[in-house]
């Protein structure tokens, strides 16, 4: 989601234009025309995030209350929060439990599982000694699910009535939601927009509109029959851009452009169909695309990437100035960023900040947003002891490539911790580019970063079922151990094979 630049052709110096890239995270661009950094969001609904399901605050049901003379210091100190099926007599035979061990409960509460659908939470304050409680918590274990102990009755209270946990799609299938709340169609175009003019124009923008609008999950993406023009224009960028990787793009880049070119039709002569070059991405790193109309919200977009899913336009550049584009188009999309799509590395690197989204606050979203702005769509790295672009806003801009590795930009290392508060800049090239040693390096930090996102639970991308889980109690935590039993358990039979047939 970045630009080009105009080249002026009398001048050794491009004169920079606007960066698309931050038309799609900036809180500040879109504050401008009267939107929040997440206004696609249901903000007229007090919804908040049940595990796939949107529904209203919970309530609280007290069962039973035998206050002693505890004092309110000492609450808590013996109470376990659980979760059950709900279903009739599952508290009966909890209680029993309690019973077994001769604990007597001083207060009792339920309410309806915000983790997992169909069960039941249950608060218990208990009546018994710190050895009677350690005892009665490993008794639970063998038939409830704990999900917390020695928890006070305000603080279980505070975490019902808390700020909602804003939506954000459990399965994969749901980014349909998130890909259809587009803030600003392709097809209102500004009125400095080199085509704003060309009604010839704004109708095919609209088609592509019409087409990305009518996808669906699953749908094999529709071809685009591109006009003689549209396929010039994208010649003459392909032409200026592929003089300047050899020297100016990454290796990773390098490596996949070629295969682009002989399994996807990247030529001069021919613009590639997102369709083929979906189906490439998901053998080379698991990456998907899909057609988009126009540009989403921070929170939707980084949403995508969390399944490892591009949200990509397929209109092309007014062909009056191809080299510039007010907006991220499928120039910029095919060639700035999905050759490192390709890369398994980067790929996972991309997904682990769409994973770091889900359910954040809007001022965490934002901070994501700029570090993405600063890696995938402007970061530098590190190789053979040259800088090297990996940037998809980089690699589409023949101005601003040429700037990044002259002596003239300003380069700093990434640290997610500082990057996420430089300043982004939409009509200039940028004051400071961030590089990193190796996509590894930038991943890891990102990770160290996603640990300060403030959100109650954790999640878990499952490769099987493309859906998330949210890791908030044991048993879910408990499914994941068992996923990473068994890869250790491959790891292990494989270092046996390797001590057993080549002597290692």
């Amino acid at each position: 989601m970045a630009s080009s630049h105009v080249m002026k052709k009398d001048g050794p110096e491009p004169v920079p234009r606007m960066q698309p890239a931050m038309m799609m995270f900036s809180s500040k661009y879109w504050a401008r025309r009267g939107l929040s950094l997440d206004s696609a969001m249901f903000d007229h609904q007090q919804q908040r995030h049940t595990g796939g399901q949107m529904s209203r605050r919970p309530s609280f049901c007290p069962i039973n209350e035998t206050p002693d003379k505890e004092s309110a210091e000492d609450s808590g100190k013996t109470a376990v929060v659980f979760s059950l099926k709900n279903e009739v007599g599952c508290l009966v035979k909890a209680l029993r439990l309690f019973q077994e061990k001769r604990v007597n409960l001083n207060h009792i509460e339920s309410r309806v599982s915000k983790r997992v659908v169909n069960e039941v939470e249950i608060f218990a304050d208990c009546s018994c000694s710190k050895k009677e409680f350690n005892e009665l918590l490993q008794h639970l274990k063998d038939h409830v699910n704990i999900i917390s102990f020695n928890t006070p009755a305000h603080v279980w209270a505070a975490e019902a009535d808390g700020d909602d946990v804003p939506w954000f799609p459990m399965k994969i299938s749901e980014l349909d939601q998130c890909s259809h709340r587009v803030l600003m169609y392709g097809s209102e175009l500004d009125a400095d927009h080199p085509g704003f003019k060309d009604e010839v124009y704004r109708q095919r923008r609209k088609y592509f509109v019409e087409v990305a609008m009518n996808y669906k999950f699953g749908q094999p993406i529709p071809r685009i029959e591109y006009t003689p023009e549209e396929v010039r224009t994208w010649g003459v960028v392909f032409r200026e851009l592929t003089r300047l990787y050899p020297t100016h793009a990454c290796r990773e880049y390098l490596k996949n452009l070629p295969l682009l070119s002989k399994h996807c039709g990247y030529r001069e002569d021919n613009i590639p169909q997102l369709e083929d070059v979906s189906l490439f991405l998901r053998e080379r790193s698991g990456f998907t695309v899909r057609p988009v109309a126009g540009y989403l919200s921070p929170r939707d977009f980084l949403a995508g990437l969390a399944y490892r899913v591009f949200n990509c336009t397929q209109y092309v550049r007014h062909s009056t100035d191809p080299l510039y584009t007010p907006e991220p188009d499928t120039c910029h999309e095919l060639l700035g960023h999905v050759p490192l799509l390709a890369d398994p590395k980067f790929a996972q690197f991309s997904q682990e900040i769409g994973l770091a989204s889900l359910g954040a606050t809007d001022e965490d979203v934002q901070k994501l947003a700029t570090c993405y702005f600063f890696t995938i769509e402007f970061g530098l790295c590190k190789q053979d002891g040259q800088l090297r672009a990996y940037g998809a806003g980089l690699l589409s801009s023949i101005g601003e490539l040429r700037h990044a590795l002259s002596d003239q930009a300003c380069v700093k290392m990434f640290d997610p911790k500082t990057t996420c508060n430089q300043e982004c800049l939409i009509t200039t090239f940028q004051e400071v580019y961030f590089v990193s040693e190796s996509f590894e390096e930038a991943k890891e930090k990102m990770r160290e970063f996603a640990k300060t996102i403030k959100r109650p639970f954790s999640v878990y991308y499952n490769p099987y079922t493309q859906s998330i889980d949210l890791l908030k109690d044991t048993r879910s935590i408990e499914n994941v151990v068992q996923d990473l039993r068994s890869d250790l358990t491959t790891v292990c039979d494989a270092l046996g094979k390797m001590n057993t047939y080549m002597g290692i």
